[in-house]
């Protein structure tokens, strides 16, 4: 695997780093029962499933648990207690590996890929920070409602003819559009495609390998022949089109001042210095990505529980006729104004976050929650599907999906650093305001549309290709 994190003092070893070489009393923390010699904690998982895997296994373990396979040990953290500990700044940092790792072959030295002793990571950070001001945000918002406009126009269409929707598939058309459009001035075509765009199967394949690379052990990675064959294609294809993208606005000569415009024309307000050719394919690359990935899975959760859910669904619709009123189009200020909606979505992220899982690692030797010493460098693995279900900080019936949890009251009452869909720290996703206010816009819209209803019988599945994702999920429009 890629490298790793160095900070001050000696260099820390290259490659995956397996618990025991920075956890020194590993006895101290538990691993499912039934470890085979040589294959370590395998019984009874499923390499599609990692995440739901660690799921069942942080169920019957503790806040803190250990899991191996194939030689490579990992320290797994829900607990709220430990994961406040890991959010100190001053003690942990972002560690990048695992699946993250695996994604540097296509994002490189990018803003969520990129490791904590590259100094592309702080530049881009700096440059690319007032790209999601208010007043940048305003600048998207008719973008944003005009990719909304072409996603209603499709199900307007469906609606019509009585077919259901596929809401993950049309989520990612959505969010694809908007992200390429307000940041970057593409415009992918994808409501006009019957099939998903090229770029997102790239996408999509890119993570899955990713995703595939942790679980499948070193001595069976010649499996991985032919999927590394279509992996290096799905990365040609994603940098082609992102080349074409830099090279149609250099032709074109000024933009909109969108991010892409940030990337080739402004310099480091303190040191002039300005990015890379090459990084910028990297960043442009993060943002497609993580841009349209995470805010397409947010949505389709939130979509599935307010269809499960009717009386969440009809406060929500009383809420945005009251707020909205007869305005043809929400202006800006109107959406933040939508406090129960953002409280569905909030609730959803609870439960299904869609990047459900974040890495810290030691900056220097210490102790996790007076038990557990962790050298420099230690890396631990905090599941958040599981610290958002920490009955400590969530009550006795955390998988009840309920809006209320999201109160400013119930909120002020809940101890720090228990709700985390969007990383923590500094490296905390730096589009959070953008994607909520995306999100919190296009549900305002599709619910003064449309009634929702779920097909019969269906039950959640997760699909799992290193974000969260449900499987199959299709819904029934009625026009209000």
């Amino acid at each position: 695997m890629a490298q790793v994190t160095e900070t001050a003092g000696s260099a820390l070893p290259r490659g995956f780093r397996s618990a025991e070489q920075g956890w020194p009393r590993l006895d101290r923390i538990p691993h499912p029962p039934r470890r085979v010699p040589l294959i370590g904690d395998v019984v009874g998982t499923n390499v599609r499933t990692p995440v739901q895997d660690s799921m069942r296994i942080a169920a019957e373990l503790g806040p803190i648990f250990r899991r191996k396979g194939f030689g490579k040990e990992i320290v797994f953290v829900w607990g709220a207690d430990l994961a406040a500990e890991l959010a100190d700044e001053s003690r942990f940092a972002k560690h990048v590996g695992l699946g993250v790792a695996n994604l540097r072959p296509v994002a490189g030295d990018g803003l969520f890929t990129a490791y904590n002793h590259e100094p592309n990571w702080q530049l881009a950070h700096d440059i690319l920070a007032p790209g999601f001001s208010r007043e940048a945000m305003e600048g998207y918002h008719p973008l944003m409602l005009d990719v909304a406009g072409q996603l209603m126009s499709a199900w307007d269409a469906s609606e019509a003819a009585g077919r259901t929707v596929d809401v993950p598939g049309d989520m990612t058309k959505l969010t694809l559009e908007t992200i390429a459009r307000t940041g970057f001035g593409h415009d992918f075509q994808s409501f006009e495609r019957e099939q998903l765009h090229p770029f997102v199967t790239a996408m999509v394949g890119a993570l899955s390998f990713a995703q595939r690379r942790n679980v499948v052990p070193p001595l069976l990675s010649g499996l991985l022949r032919g999927a590394e064959k279509r992996n290096a294609a799905d990365r040609a294809y994603l940098n082609r089109t992102v080349d074409e993208v830099i090279a149609a606005r250099r032709a074109a000569g000024d933009g909109p001042g969108d991010l892409l415009d940030r990337m080739l024309e402004v310099a480091h307000p303190e040191t002039g210095e300005r990015l890379a050719p090459e990084n910028i394919r990297r960043q442009v690359i993060t943002f497609l990505v993580a841009g349209h990935e995470t805010t397409s899975g947010a949505l389709s959760f939130a979509l599935h529980y307010l269809a499960q859910h009717r009386d969440v669904l009809a406060k929500a619709q009383e809420e945005v006729d009251r707020v909205w009123g007869d305005a043809p189009v929400p202006a800006y200020e109107q959406v933040a104004k939508l406090r129960y909606l953002r409280r569905v979505l909030d609730e959803s992220l609870r439960l299904w976050p869609t990047a459900p899982a974040f890495a810290r690692e030691a900056v220097a030797d210490t102790t996790l929650g007076g038990v557990h010493p962790m050298r420099r460098g230690a890396w631990t693995l905090v599941l958040t599907t599981m610290l958002h279900r920490d009955p400590a900080a969530w009550g006795d019936d955390p998988e009840a999906f309920d809006p209320e949890r999201f109160t400013p009251q119930a909120v002020r009452a809940r101890p720090g650093h228990v709700f985390k869909p969007w990383g923590t720290g500094a490296r905390a996703c730096i589009g959070r305001q953008f994607a909520l206010h995306e999100a919190t816009l296009v549900l305002g819209l599709l619910l003064r549309r449309y009634d929702l209803s779920a097909e019969p019988g269906y039950q959640l599945r997760i699909a799992e290709r290193l974000t969260l994702m449900p499987r199959g999920l299709r819904l029934h429009l009625t026009r209000r």
